[in-house]
Formats: structure tokens, C-alpha cells, sequence
């Protein structure tokens, strides 16, 4: 299939960069190729910082070995683990500081079914679920 950048359509770039929530696509061996304005806004990184960079720029250290056995599972059999439900996990922002995300992830196939990458939807949660933890300890 070749590089996936010549699929890009005008309509499909403006829905990418337009909608609300953060997309992250990486190719197989986790290297980011498409950043939205709402993945720079949550995360801190410019298109141009993120692009090409690793997916461990935005996942905390503690986190790498499991976040990469399962992307590498995931990549080799072609599931997904959650099979597209979100999840809570943690974030890392371009200041160091710790947010929480709630992500969904899916393999993005080609015609013939073959894992080209893999794309992340996301959003802050960082305010809700400290107000939850707050809650949860005042009634304890």
C-alpha cells in the first residue's frame, strides 16, 4: 500500500483537524504521523514537535512497558484489546505535568486487512476525576 499519506482528502484533513476531541494515528512501530489541533491543545505539542516522534512523548515513563506490550499485541493480531471502548489511563503533557485521559484506540486496516497503524481519540478528564477523587475521600 505504500506511504498512507497519499489517502489524505481535503474533507477527511478538515474533519481531523476540526473536531473537538484529540486524534493521534501512529504507524506499527508507534511513530506519530498525524497530530489534530485538539491532540496540541491537550497535550501541549505542536504538530511540527509531535510529528515523527515517538508515542512515548505523551505517556508517562511508569506507564511505557505496558502501554507497549499492548500496542505490540494489538499490532501483531490485529485487536484491540478494549475492542474501541474508552478508557481512563494517563497522560504526560509538554510541561511534565500528569493529566488524565480518557482514550479510545482502534487499528486502522488497509484494503487487503493488514494493520497499517493505529489511531487514538482522547480527551481531558484531569478536572473530572480529581473532583471524583476529592468526592470519594470527603465521603469516607
Amino acid at each position: 500500500m505504500g506511504d498512507n499519506m497519499q489517502q489524505r482528502t481535503p474533507l477527511g484533513d478538515a474533519v481531523m483537524e476540526q473536531m473537538a476531541d484529540a486524534l493521534i494515528y501512529s504507524g506499527t512501530d508507534g511513530t506519530i504521523q498525524r497530530w489534530n489541533r485538539a491532540a496540541e491543545a491537550l497535550f501541549g505539542f505542536g504538530a511540527s514537535e509531535a510529528l515523527g516522534q515517538s508515542l512515548d512523548l505523551i505517556i508517562p515513563e511508569h506507564l511505557r512497558a505496558s502501554h507497549w506490550r499492548g500496542f505490540d499485541a494489538a499490532i501483531q493480531s490485529g485487536v484491540t484489546r478494549l475492542n474501541g471502548r474508552p478508557t481512563l489511563t494517563r497522560g504526560l503533557h509538554k510541561s511534565g505535568k500528569k493529566l488524565y485521559v480518557e482514550m479510545s484506540f482502534a487499528l486502522v486496516l488497509d484494503e487487503a486487512r493488514k494493520v497499517m497503524g493505529s489511531v487514538a481519540i482522547a480527551r481531558d478528564v484531569t478536572e473530572r476525576t480529581e473532583r471524583e477523587k476529592t468526592q470519594d475521600v470527603v465521603k469516607d
